[in-house]
């Protein structure tokens, strides 16, 4: 929060009680906005702090648990941090199942209520990646070879785990020549190889691709342009 805003926030404290309070209460300390973002399953619990626009002697406390759970678990590495995020990403790596976190702050020896985020479910909430894609020329066509993103979980062998193992990814391919502007999908299916045929020769080409998740009807953004130069 910006100085600008914590003045506003001052001001309109002052407004709403009628007078200046001598310390920040437990309320106006509540830490706001605390919410989880998600990509690639890296889930990063994220919060601001409360109105009372804490010091910089300020420290947060985190803490999470499963939905259906009593107890609260306390995040030893984002335990009396300054920033504020958390990654809680191996806390809530059971990507089906529902997650809670909360937020609480301590400044000048006064504790915040705790904040909690809405209920969280990775597998519903993650943003995917584009493709990794190389493309390699092969004579008069382009062979496009695609990769889904890798969670940061490791299996049993130690090799990351895909995002294949809990979607159903569908690959779009689009193919731009470069001297129309013009972009055409060439491609939508399941398959990772795509060749793309009848290419104009001494032609540039770039070619871009994107994930779609059926299921959610939710598309990745595109990935970077990969160009070549037909001979």
């Amino acid at each position: 929060m910006t100085p600008q805003h914590c003045f506003l926030g001052f001001l309109l404290s002052v407004f709403l009680t009628g007078g200046v309070e001598a310390q920040p209460t437990r309320v106006s300390l509540k830490p706001q906005r605390v919410h989880f973002q998600s990509r690639n399953f890296h889930n990063i619990l994220h919060w601001q702090p409360g109105r009372a626009c804490a010091s910089n002697s300020s420290v947060y406390f985190v803490q999470y648990k499963m939905y259906g759970q009593t107890k609260w678990r306390k995040k030893e590495d984002c335990w009396g941090i300054q920033e504020f995020f958390c990654d809680l990403t191996n806390e809530t790596s059971e990507v089906q199942e529902a997650y809670y976190g909360r937020v609480r702050t301590t400044s000048a020896g006064i504790h915040s209520v705790w904040t909690m985020t809405q209920r969280f479910i990775p597998w519903w909430e993650t943003k995917l990646d584009p493709p990794v894609m190389n493309v390699i020329q092969v004579n008069g066509s382009l062979l496009v070879i695609l990769h889904a993103p890798n969670m940061p979980y490791r299996n049993q062998k130690g090799k990351n785990v895909s995002i294949e193992n809990y979607y159903e990814l569908v690959y779009r391919v689009f193919i731009i020549n470069n001297s129309l502007e013009k972009e055409q999908k060439v491609y939508e299916g399941t398959h990772r190889v795509v060749e793309i045929e009848a290419l104009t020769p001494h032609t540039g080409y770039c070619v871009v691709a994107e994930i779609y998740q059926a299921l959610l009807d939710r598309s990745s953004q595109k990935s970077e342009e990969r160009c070549v130069e037909m001979p």
